[in-house]
């Protein structure tokens, strides 16, 4: 099997929204695209242990934006390696409520898509749903989309273990720099002593989740 085959394969960065119980949830994901143009459809495929999962199960409801290529790797870490069951993610950031009722980031996003749910297909460890575009918008035309390998080559960030094209064995390559990296969202403390106290600007985990590089 080659794992590198897989990296040909093209995708984007998103953040997908939902509600639940009230309150507005959302994680970074790599799976969003179009599947058909009549009717306008999208699907994105969601870990079943996200709490973004369940609410797009309960709501019937979702939001994608798009990244671009400016958006801050603190942005992603929020949406990416922390749970919405622990936290607002949506806090300190600028966002807003679409058609559905559902918040979406309008920051550092580059086009918005709401959808209503169609179907879903449970496919073991993730749940691929189908949704049917009530309402799009272009938020940033100026700024270039941030790719999946823009975001690993440039933005130097790893690949979060509930997502689809996580590859345990690929996350350990290559520890050339001096210093200490989060197992949680791979993110780079430069320094031979990594102080007891020290908190991740990214995932927001303590010292114990890094390791020696």
């Amino acid at each position: 099997m080659s794992f590198e085959a897989f990296n040909k394969l093209s995708y984007g960065l998103h953040i997908i929204s939902s509600v639940r119980g009230g309150r507005a949830v959302g994680c970074v994901v790599n799976t969003m695209g179009q599947v058909t143009s009549s009717p306008l459809q999208l699907s994105v495929t969601i870990h079943k242990d996200n709490e973004t999962t369940k609410a797009i199960l309960e709501s019937g409801k979702f939001t994608g934006v798009v990244l671009g290529q400016n958006a801050s790797m603190e942005l992603i870490g929020r949406f990416g390696f922390q749970s919405s069951a622990e936290i607002d993610k949506f806090e300190g950031y600028s966002w807003t409520v679409d058609c559905n009722g559902i918040s979406y980031i309008n920051e550092q996003t580059v086009a918005r898509f709401s959808c209503t749910v169609k179907k879903t297909l449970d496919i073991g460890t993730h749940i691929i749903f189908v949704g049917e575009v009530d309402e799009s918008e272009l938020l940033d035309a100026a700024t270039p989309s941030m790719t999946y390998q823009y975001y690993h080559l440039v933005k130097k960030g790893l690949t979060p273990p509930k997502a689809s094209s996580y590859r345990p064995a690929e996350e350990k390559e290559e520890k050339k720099v001096t210093g200490w990296r989060c197992k949680i969202c791979g993110y780079i403390y430069e320094g031979e002593t990594l102080p007891p106290d020290y908190i991740c600007p990214i995932c927001k985990k303590g010292a114990d989740v890094f390791e020696k590089l």
